[in-house]
């Protein structure tokens, strides 16, 4: 962008004109006195710059600067994933600012993940208790995203994380293993599909009613982390074969009457990182999409730490190594095996309650630096809700313009002030603290040491994780400096005043995040005491815990329903067990 003295006028004509020598997508804008010339590739160039040009005028001095602004995107699809498995279904109202926000960070496509929150007509049994979204939401949604110039992808996993099936008994005989089996030292439910053509003709029917509803010819089939394919009903087939042809013979199963019907087919392309000689038989059409949501610094970090985290992690066959060389390996295989490839990393909001900011930035960067070094064809930003999203969606608005944005341009904007856009863009808040409270939250989490993947110690101690327990907790001195740093946003956040629609909901839901945080800084010095001296909580501590723990939960349940269906609810709040039980038994002694 060059600018100069003379602007145009407000009510300056813009004369448009399509220019194909501009790249798609793409757009250039001119203003000066003599008014204002728009000339754009396509429909999508149109909007981004009329949407420059909406911006512009909002500034004061728009009539006394002009602007010269050439602007195309780095990738041509930016998608948003947003989990609605994981317990929290947004409403309609809450799908409604997401689009909003999306469309203002240039996202042009979004991708609703689903395991069993759909509803599909012959599976009530699945979806009954989930508040699911139906086929009416979705040809709302699908119209309303067209509305702002983005693609509404089907998203429905098809081969692992099928538990939310596989738990009933109607569907029992589909998996893998139906008793269950064990991970990382823990015993998992079922969540494999078995690969047999009757599965993939299970699934094929999911994604066929689904997509039914949308306009789109693009499909996520998800696939990811089969656990335990190869060990119950596949085992001989696996022995004979190998896992890794069973794995994609199952894949060309499903992907087939979808690449015959001229789809493009995403699915997750985590076996490949075991399997490499997979890649030569990856289909046309079919598009590998690479996730990872640590950064590198985060896994250098765990690895250099050398506690029983980085050893939990290689129990259930992480490679941890791997993780700290980020995208670029395996998109560096993908792109010698010449096959077309999308990269996806994470907002980072998940098994944190507060957010991990930093990590999610510098993955989103690393994303966009190796996609774009390696011909990535796609970013998928993705936002989890590991653990029953205990995090308030508010958590993910400043990741999500920031993973907008540096997938749009990634020279520009990788030093992007992001509570400054959530203040002036978003939130409306013209005193300036509502994005800055947001940006501080994100960054506590690093600074309470030892480092930890894919989680907040603040959430870890409130939701264990049988597969990576804490056992190594954060020093007396990290935990007051994290206490300190909420209560001042907690302060900081009386005295904002969001103007947006959902301001009022923004305010309450974060500070109650904040609240559920400090509590865990609580319990985080509590345990960290009691194995400093080989006992368990001493009684008094886990009575005031205890008795702080109700209205914590009772507020989660009002805050959940300001932006989110009640099916869902009781699941994600039943995580909480597992603490309560274990705060009882402390006191009893």
């Amino acid at each position: 962008m060059t600018t100069r003295a003379g602007g145009a006028a407000f009510d300056a004509p813009v004369v448009v004109a399509v220019d194909d020598t501009l790249p798609a997508q793409g757009y250039r804008l001119h203003t000066g006195p003599a008014g204002i010339d728009l000339h754009h590739r396509d429909a999508a160039g149109l909007r981004h710059g009329l949407q420059t040009l909406d911006q512009l005028r909002a500034d004061q001095d728009f009539s006394e600067t002009g602007y010269e602004i050439a602007d195309h995107p780095d990738f041509a699809v930016r998608g948003f994933m947003l989990d609605i498995s994981r317990d929290r279904v947004p409403t309609r109202r809450t799908l409604e600012r997401w689009l909003s926000l999306l469309s203002l960070a240039r996202f042009n496509q979004l991708e609703l993940y689903c395991e069993h929150t759909y509803a599909y007509r012959d599976h009530q049994e699945v979806w009954q208790d989930a508040s699911p979204l139906t086929a009416e939401d979705l040809r709302w949604l699908d119209a309303r995203c067209a509305a702002h110039g983005i693609d509404l992808v089907a998203n429905q996993n098809t081969f692992g994380h099928m538990e939310r099936f596989l738990g009933h008994a109607t569907y029992a005989h589909r998996a893998e293993n139906p008793d269950g089996f064990e991970r990382g030292g823990a015993h998992c439910p079922p969540g494999t599909l078995a690969p047999t053509e009757d599965n993939a003709a299970f699934v094929t029917a999911l994604l066929e009613e689904m997509t039914g509803n949308l306009r789109t010819r693009r499909v996520n089939i998800g696939a990811d982390e089969p656990f335990e394919l190869g060990t119950g009903h596949s085992r001989d087939q696996a022995a004979r074969d190998g896992v890794g042809d069973v794995y994609l013979t199952h894949l060309e199963r499903i992907m087939r009457p979808w690449l015959d019907a001229g789809y493009t087919v995403q699915f997750w392309a985590d076996v490949f990182a075991e399997h490499p000689e997979l890649m030569d038989r990856v289909p046309q059409g079919a598009v590998p999409v690479i996730w990872q949501y640590d950064s590198p610094r985060q896994a250098a970090d765990v690895i250099a730490a050398d506690t029983e985290e980085l050893r939990s992690w290689q129990r259930t066959g992480s490679d941890v190594d791997q993780l700290r060389d980020g995208f670029r390996g395996r998109a560096e295989v993908l792109r010698e095996a010449g096959i077309a490839f999308w990269v996806a990393p994470g907002t980072g909001n998940w098994n944190s309650l507060i957010g991990r900011l930093d990590n999610a930035m510098e993955n989103m960067v690393d994303a966009a630096e190796a996609g774009l070094e390696h011909g990535a064809e796609g970013y998928l930003l993705t936002s989890w809700g590991d653990q029953g999203m205990w995090d308030p969606p508010s958590i993910t608005f400043g990741p999500a313009v920031f993973g907008g944005a540096v997938s749009w341009c990634l020279q520009s904007n990788r030093d992007l002030d992001i509570a400054a856009v959530l203040n002036d863009h978003v939130l409306l808040d013209a005193t300036g603290l509502s994005g800055t409270v947001l940006d501080r939250l994100g960054r506590i989490t690093r600074a309470l040491n030892p480092p930890l993947l894919n989680a907040s110690p603040l959430a870890r101690v409130l939701l264990p994780d049988p597969t990576c327990p804490m056992r190594t907790y954060p020093s007396p001195q990290d935990l007051d400096a994290a206490a300190t740093a909420l209560a001042a946003c907690r302060l900081d956040l009386t005295a904002a005043e969001p103007a947006a629609g959902d301001g009022d909901v923004l305010l309450r839901e974060l500070d109650h995040a904040i609240a559920l945080a400090q509590f865990a800084v609580r319990l985080l010095r509590a345990r960290a005491q009691a194995r400093a001296e080989a006992t368990a909580i001493d009684p008094t501590t886990a009575h005031r815990l205890l008795r702080e723990l109700e209205p914590l939960l009772a507020e989660q349940r009002s805050c959940w329903l300001l932006r989110s269906r009640p099916g869902g609810l009781d699941d994600s709040i039943a995580r909480f067990d597992r603490l309560r039980h274990q705060l009882q038994s402390a006191a009893r002694q």
